[in-house]
This record gives C-alpha cells, structure tokens and sequence, in this order.
C-alpha cells in the first residue's frame, strides 16, 4: 500500500478515534483502573423524591446508554487495533488470510481485520 493513502487511511482512523472518545464523554467516565473502558452516568432528571415514572425513565435511559456505550467502545477498540497494526507494518492484510485486504473495503471501513473472502466466510 502506498503512502498516500496510508497516510489518508490513518487520518480517517484518527478523526474516528477522536469522535468516538468524544461522543463516549458526552454521558460516560473513563474508567481509571480499565484500560479503554467507560462507565456510563447515571441519568438524573430531577430531585430525590422522583416519582416512580421519573425513576423508571431514568433506569430505562441508563440501559440504552449502556448499549450506546458498549457499542462505541467496542468500534474505539477496533480503531485503536487498527492503528496498532499501522505501527507495526501489519495494516491491510487479512488476519485469517495474510493477504492484502481490498483496499475499497479499507476506504469503507478503515478498521477493517479481514478481507472480503474471509469476511463472507460461512
């Protein structure tokens, strides 16, 4: 692979990562003692004396949360690998194959592990 489009490749890895992190901080903490984990807020929508339908919103807010944030980790996590192979000269080929991954299936989804063969592999 050349340069160029490695170089372009990382940059829209590094916009992605940094997004990510942003969207996760909008309703999550980084958790101190996890590498690469948040820990979700718990939503509070007003006083202690909540009725029960306030209560019950917030419970119902905190799960969807919860998803949204396993979700965003789990992509931060696939980004951040991806940047690692960068380092380590082992970008572009296919972890079950060894060979290069296509590179428009890289432009589409730059974190990308697998090549197309590997990936429509039953």
């Amino acid at each position: 692979m050349n340069k160029k489009v490695l170089a372009e490749l990382k940059k829209k890895l590094e916009s992605e990562r940094t997004l990510l992190k942003e969207n996760l901080l909008k309703f999550a903490d980084k958790d101190k003692k996890v590498a690469g984990d948040y820990d979700t807020r718990f939503p509070s929508f007003g006083e202690r004396s909540s009725s029960p339908d306030e209560e019950a919103k917030e419970v119902e807010t905190y799960e969807n949360l919860l998803a949204i944030e396993y979700a965003l980790e789990l992509r931060l996590k696939e980004v951040n690998e991806a940047l690692e192979r960068m380092k380590n000269n082992t970008y572009g080929y296919c972890e079950n194959c060894n060979k290069e991954i296509e590179l428009g299936r890289l432009r589409a989804n730059p974190a990308a592990k697998t090549c197309l063969s590997c990936t429509n592999k039953p």
